[in-house]
Formats: C-alpha cells, sequence, structure tokens
C-alpha cells in the first residue's frame, strides 16, 4: 500500500483547507500493482483581485494521469486571515531553515526540517501568491520562501533581476522571475556537489517524484549559458550529466528513473501494471517506456554543456561505456520487424500495459506495428508525450539524434577520442539520410513535408505534437534551418487546424495540443515554439499574449482548455517553464524591442 498518501479535511468555519499530504514525503516503493486512487485537492486560494473560478484537472502520475475528467474548482478570494497568516507563515519559514546555498546539499536534520515547514509545492503553485503586477493580468509570485528553495545562484538572481528591469510588460517579465528559476527552486531534489566523477544532481519533472531523461536536460538547459562562470551551475550539469549516465548504464531502454539509492529519497510507484523487457529495477526505474528522445537528450545535456564551457572532464571512462550502450541500442532499433527470408526477428524491447488507453501500451504483443527493415531510421516505441507511436520510425527523434550524434562526434574529437568520433559521425550522417529518404513525403495542398511518423514500407501519418522534438521545432533541434522550404511547408501544414488534426482552435485559445491530453487541450509549449520559429514581429506578439492569458497562476501550465483557459492541466510543470525562459532568452537576441523597454 501507498504510505502518506493524500488526506483532505477541510476547517470549514475558516474557509482553509488543510492538507496533510507532502511531496516530499512519497511512499516507499511496493511491489502492488494496483492502480493508486487519483488524489483531489481541494483548495481555497486568495486573492487581491475578483477572479473567474479556476479550475484544474486532477491528475495521477505522468503515465496516465492527464486523461482523469474530474475537476476542482477553486474560487479565489481575499480574506482576514490569509492577510495574517501568510506573513506570519513566511516569517516562521525564514526562522526554522538553514538552507543550504549555491546548491549545496542540506543536512539530513535540514532535510527534516523543510519536509516539515516549507508547502508542497504542488498545491503552492496551484494558488496565486501576492506581490501581483500592476499589469493587465495582475500576475502573481510563485517563487517558494528563500529559505525552501532547493537549489541557489546569484548568477540566476542577478540574470533575473537584469532581464525584469528591461522588460516593458510587467506581466510578462513576473512571468520570466517565476518560470526561469523554477527549476532550481523546486525540482532539484538530489545534489552533491564535486568534480566530474563525484558530483551528482536528481532533477524531478516537478509535481511527480521522478527523473525523466528528456525533462532534466530541457529543465537544465536554460542555465547552460552560466555553466562557464558560475561554479554552482556547473556542477548542478556535471552532476546531472554524472546521474544520467548511471541511469543509461543501469537501463538504457528507459525514460523515467528513481532517486537514486545515495540520495536517501524513498523510490514510488507509479502504478502500473507494465510487462517491460528488457526487465528492470522498479527501485532504480519509474518507468520504461523507450523513446529514442531520452537517448539523444543524454548527449544533448552532455554537447550543449561542452559549446558553453569546452570543458570534456565529464568524458570519464563511466560516460564513454553509457555512450557505447546508447550506440548499441540505436543499432539494436534500425533492425526491422522480418528479416530477409520474411522470419519475424526477436525484439529486443517489448511493453505491455493494462491499460483502456490505446495509447499507453503497444499492438501485437508489446512489439508494435511492423517496420521495415534496411532503412537506417531508428525505432522509437513511444513519443516525447510517453504515448505509444503508431508508426515506429518517429521523424522528430529521429532528426534530434542525428543531430545529436553529429554533435558527440565533433566535442570527442576535441577530446581527442578519435577512435570513436567515425563511428558516431557517420551513424548520425546515416540517420539524416533516412529522414530525407523515408521521412519527406508529397502533400497535394502543403507540398513537401516532412512526416511525424513512417514505417518505411510507405504509410506515414502526418500530424504533430506539442511535445518537444517536434516537427514544429526542427530547426531549433539544429536539423533545418528556419527558411528550409519542406520545413516552411512542414511549419504551415502543422500550425493549420487542415493539415495538423492536433492543431486545436477554440474561443479563448488556439495551439498544438495531442492525444495524451485530449483533443479540447493545446500546450502553451507549442506557441512558445512557434515564437522561437518564426521572423514575424506581429505573429510574435500576438503568441506571446495568448500566453500570458494563459498564464493565471504566473507558471507555464502543461495544457489549456482552449475554450476556457483557467481550465488546465499541471499548476507545476518544469519543462514549460524553462521552454517559456528558453522563449524569452531567444526574444532578447533575436527580437529585443519586442519586449525590452
Amino acid at each position: 500500500m501507498y504510505s502518506k498518501r493524500y488526506k483532505t479535511s477541510s476547517d470549514h468555519s475558516s474557509g482553509f483547507e488543510t492538507h496533510e499530504h507532502d511531496f516530499l514525503k512519497i511512499g516507499a516503493y511496493t511491489s502492488s500493482t494496483a492502480r493508486p486512487k487519483t488524489p483531489v485537492l481541494r483548495e481555497s486560494a486568495h486573492h487581491d483581485l475578483p477572479q473567474t473560478p479556476i479550475r484544474e484537472r486532477s491528475i495521477s502520475p505522468r503515465a496516465s494521469s492527464r486523461r482523469h475528467k474530474n475537476y476542482t474548482t477553486r474560487y479565489p478570494h481575499r480574506t482576514v486571515a490569509m492577510m495574517l497568516l501568510f506573513p506570519a507563515a513566511a516569517l516562521l519559514y525564514i526562522i526554522c531553515f538553514a538552507g543550504g546555498s549555491y546548491g549545496i546539499s542540506r543536512s539530513s536534520k535540514q532535510s527534516e526540517s523543510r519536509q516539515k515547514y516549507c508547502p508542497d509545492y504542488k498545491a503552492y503553485s496551484a494558488r496565486p501568491h501576492p506581490p501581483y503586477t500592476e499589469g493587465k493580468y495582475a500576475m502573481p509570485y510563485q517563487r517558494p520562501v528563500e529559505h525552501c528553495r532547493l537549489f541557489k545562484s546569484q548568477a540566476v538572481e542577478d540574470l533575473i533581476q537584469k532581464m525584469i528591469n528591461n522588460m516593458a510588460d510587467p506581466d510578462l517579465a513576473r512571468l520570466f522571475e517565476n518560470a526561469y528559476p523554477n527549476t532550481l527552486d523546486t525540482t532539484v531534489r538530489w545534489h552533491v556537489p564535486g568534480g566530474p566523477k563525484e558530483a551528482q544532481s536528481f532533477i524531478v519533472t516537478g509535481d511527480i517524484n521522478a527523473q525523466w531523461l528528456r525533462d532534466s536536460t530541457n529543465q537544465l538547459s536554460q542555465y547552460q549559458r552560466l555553466a562557464k562562470t558560475d561554479p554552482g551551475i556547473k556542477t548542478l550539469i556535471l552532476g546531472a550529466i554524472n546521474t544520467q549516465a548511471d541511469f543509461i548504464l543501469q537501463s538504457p531502454y528507459c525514460n523515467a528513473f528513481q532517486p537514486p539509492l545515495e540520495s536517501g529519497l524513498a523510490p514510488t510507484n507509479n502504478g502500473q501494471d507494465d510487462v517491460v523487457h528488457p526487465i528492470y529495477d522498479p527501485t532504480v526505474v519509474f518507468e520504461c517506456k523507450y523513446e529514442i528522445d531520452s537517448l539523444a537528450s543524454f548527449l544533448d545535456l552532455a554537447n550543449t554543456y561542452y559549446e558553453n564551457t569546452k570543458d570534456t572532464s565529464f568524458v570519464t571512462t563511466k560516460w564513454l561505456e553509457a555512450l557505447r550502450i546508447v550506440l548499441a541500442v540505436i543499432e539494436q532499433q534500425q533492425t526491422g520487424t522480418f528479416s530477409s527470408d520474411g522470419s519475424v526477428i526477436d525484439s529486443v524491447y517489448t511493453f505491455q500495459r493494462r491499460t483502456t488507453l490505446g495509447t499507453e501500451t503497444l499492438s501485437l504483443s508489446g512489439i508494435g506495428n511492423p517496420l521495415a527493415a534496411n532503412t537506417s531510421l531508428v525505432r522509437s516505441s513511444f513519443r516525447p508525450s510517453d504515448d505509444a507511436t503508431v508508426l515506429q520510425f518517429f521523424i522528430p527523434g529521429n532528426a534530434f539524434l542525428s543531430v545529436q550524434l553529429k554533435k558527440t562526434a565533433k566535442m570527442l574529437r576535441y577530446a581527442g577520442y578519435r577512435d570513436l568520433v567515425a563511428i558516431v559521425e557517420k551513424k548520425g550522417e546515416e540517420i539524416e539520410t533516412a529522414i530525407n529518404n523515408y521521412g519527406i513525403v508529397d502533400h497535394p495542398v502543403w507540398g513537401k513535408v516532412y512526416a511525424y511518423e513512417v514505417d518505411g514500407y510507405g504509410s506515414h501519418i502526418l500530424m504533430d505534437d506539442a511535445n518537444l522534438p517536434s516537427l514544429l521545432s526542427l530547426p531549433l533541434l539544429g536539423f533545418v534551418s528556419r527558411d528550409d522550404p519542406v520545413y516552411q511547408n512542414t511549419r504551415r501544414m502543422v500550425l493549420s487546424p487542415s493539415g495538423n488534426p492536433y492543431f486545436l482552435r477554440g474561443g479563448a485559445f488556439s495551439g498544438i495540443g495531442g492525444p495524451h491530453i485530449g483533443i479540447r487541450n493545446a500546450w502553451p509549449m507549442s506557441l512558445l515554439v512557434q515564437i522561437m520559429t518564426s521572423d514575424d514581429d506581429e505573429e510574435i506578439t500576438k503568441l506571446l499574449k495568448m500566453v500570458l492569458k494563459a498564464s493565471n497562476l504566473g507558471l507555464i501550465h502543461e495544457s489549456v482548455d482552449v475554450d476556457m483557459v483557467v481550465q488546465y492541466t499541471r499548476s507545476w510543470f518544469a519543462w514549460a517553464n524553462s521552454v517559456y525562459a528558453e522563449t524569452i532568452f531567444d526574444l532578447a537576441d533575436r527580437k529585443p524591442h519586442l519586449i525590452f523597454k
């Protein structure tokens, strides 16, 4: 059974809800496969301004959580009790904590103190907090009290002040102030400072106590620019590189991982009934969906660090062994379903989940739909949304992997590992060639476009999903330029409801969604990618306004209802906050006149 599950009791006389839960107090792993009951938080929020009722879908762990249709409703209002209790609580936090600064690991006593007194950020992020901006949306301040922040960097704080002091729109600035440090403030669950061999960092995705390879790489990318000058950020990223290498060595086919044993943090059960090959240790792995963008993200984290610092000290014996395992997985997953004589080739990876959702499991006893042989494309059983692929040659994932392999070869050449350079570079080039051979199709309306998925036999799926990597993000991945004609055709297609079944348009919001949440919800993250791939000032300005409109709680939601943006999923989703910060940095470089005074 789960220990310390969510229990909510209401003090009706005061209008407050008391929560006996804490995301830092998650129960120990159990072998039970029963799906846990989805917790529903009934929260009273307090705001200084009249508000439309805010609704959030109740959610369970990411593998299946986003499809629950129960909603909890919060009616923000100001009360005298809140006015008295908020400053008192803040003072209590400051008095009670001796927090480690600049990413130094907290002692066990400090950790226990934090668990006892610091609020559960999942609940905290779902309520607006003062001070509010004087802008159109009265954007709240959503950072934890200083001594409740998990990792501190003065360089980050200085950059925040520099940016917000120059930004023209107070709401846009507050959103950056909340979003940019969100990963450091709330998701660095464990960090051991040190050199490339000793450092460790466990970065959770937000409201789920597990680390995704893809999410953690994206969450840290916004800080990579500071790694050369900030020792704390440098050791945080080196730790993340080291920890990801450990995960790859243990279970290279898996996408999400439990806290390392050394952290002292308890593993959690994802509540699913999965049968997976290769088998894995559930105290190490949170979920084992094979996604090639997870492997590419492992390479991306190291490559981006190298590009910003020219430091290759992370290329240790362990990291090189993890790279060789990545290459072995790629080789295994370039195999088709049938051999030349028509016999079925045993699949190294299979996945079956007991579920009523077709996107949560693979067909044909866990191997997925058949793929042609000798294409050089790499199979991906799942998409970056953690939904199953339909045709398993996932083109955006292959593009991402191709780019990262070629970058890895460049880094290895600089580091002096010339024996690996040719192997890695060749693999990246052959995947790129395969995408051009099999991943581009002729559309009767849009012309030559990139397909989202193909099978190598000629079948293809034309769509896009908000999650990264996506077709829309191909220039951001470094696979093509923004003005590439095939990309431009593809961009027009995926941003049109007549070209992309998951481009969702409603009365309040428009953008790309995906099957993970459903056909009513678009993801603000897709608008941010659209901004970063646009040179049109009018388009960018319109999209920024829409993002602000959908960020009523001062953070970027996972998704919002296109007809009612106050209805959303996930108030705390660090990956999306990181993409917003990257968007602001991108505009600061390319279009400063759109955001600065």
